[in-house]
C-alpha cells in the first residue's frame, strides 16, 4: 500500500493510498490534483474519507463523483456534501482490506473527525485534518481550548509509530514558534533543520509521527514546565493544562 501526498491550493494535502489497482483519498479540496493522480497511476477512485466542512477539504468531491466507484465518508456532525455515509466516535470504515476507527476530535470545528488504522504497510497511520499539525494544532473556529485539548490528549494517547497526516503544509512556522515557546527543547532544533532540508529540496515535512509529536509539539506538551512558564508570561493564569494550551493558541494566532 502507498501512500501520497498530492499538493493542493497553497499549502494543503490531499492524503491518498493506493495498491497500484484501488485508491482512495482524504480530503479533497479539489479535484484536479486527485484527477491527475489516478491518471498518472492507473487507479480506481473507490473511497473517500472527509474529516469536516471547511471548503480547502470538501470543495473537489463533487467534481469527482463521475469517477468515484465508493462511499464518501465523513462527520455526522457537520455539513458533507450529499450522499455520504455520517461518522461518529467508535465508528469503523472498511476499505480495500484496510480498518480504519473513527476518533470524534473536536475543536478546529465542532464535528471535527479522525480516522486511524492500526496498520497500514508496516505502522499505523493517522489522517487527523486539520486538528494535529506536525508542532500545532488548528484553530478553535468552533470548539474550545477544553475541547481541542481533550481531542488532542486522546490522539497523543496513540501508538508512538502512528504516522500523522495532517492536511497542510504548515511545519517549519510551527517549529519557529515551537522554538519560541521551548527554546531549550533539543529535539525540536534538530527536527527544524531536518524539515528545512527537506523544504529545500521540495519534499514534504509529512508524515510525522505520534513519538516525534509528543517530543517537539508545545500543544501536546502542556505539562512540560517550560512551556507552562512560556504560557504563564503569556497568561498569568495559565494554570493548567487547558489554560496553558488556550494561551498558546493565542499566542500561535499572532506569531509571526
Amino acid at each position: 500500500m502507498k501512500l501520497l501526498a498530492l499538493p493542493a491550493f497553497a499549502d494543503n494535502y490531499i492524503w491518498m493510498l493506493h495498491d497500484g489497482r484501488e485508491a482512495l483519498v482524504v480530503d479533497p479540496g479539489e479535484a484536479t490534483p486527485v484527477i491527475e493522480a489516478l491518471q498518472t497511476h492507473g487507479l480506481r477512485l473507490s473511497g473517500i474519507l472527509v474529516t469536516h466542512h471547511h471548503g480547502d477539504h470538501v470543495g473537489g468531491i463533487d467534481a469527482l463523483r463521475s469517477v468515484l466507484h465508493g462511499p464518501v465518508y465523513g462527520p455526522a456532525r457537520e455539513a458533507i456534501p450529499p450522499p455520504y455515509t455520517p461518522l461518529s466516535d467508535g465508528d469503523r470504515v472498511h476499505w480495500n482490506g484496510l480498518d480504519f476507527e473513527v476518533i470524534d476530535v473536536p475543536g478546529h470545528t465542532a464535528g471535527h473527525i479522525a480516522y486511524w488504522s492500526p496498520r497500514v504497510g508496516d505502522s499505523p497511520l493517522l489522517f487527523c485534518g486539520d486538528t494535529l499539525f506536525s508542532a500545532g494544532c488548528g484553530r478553535l473556529f468552533e470548539g474550545t481550548p477544553a475541547q481541542m485539548s481533550a481531542s488532542l490528549a486522546r490522539l497523543a494517547a496513540l501508538p508512538g509509530t502512528t504516522r500523522v497526516c495532517c492536511a497542510h503544509e504548515y511545519t517549519l512556522g510551527n517549529l519557529r514558534f515551537a522554538q519560541a515557546v521551548e527554546p531549550g527543547n533539543a529535539a525540536l532544533a534538530e527536527h527544524l533543520r531536518h524539515c528545512e532540508a527537506l523544504r529545500g529540496r521540495g519534499h514534504p515535512t509529512l508524515p510525522s509521527t505520534i513519538a516525534r509529536e509528543r517530543a517537539i509539539n508545545p500543544f501536546l506538551r502542556c505539562r512540560e514546565p517550560e512551556v507552562v512558564a512560556a504560557a504563564r508570561r503569556r497568561h498569568a493564569a495559565a494554570d493548567d493544562a487547558v489554560a496553558v494550551l488556550a494561551a498558546l493558541r493565542e499566542w500561535k494566532n499572532e506569531f509571526r
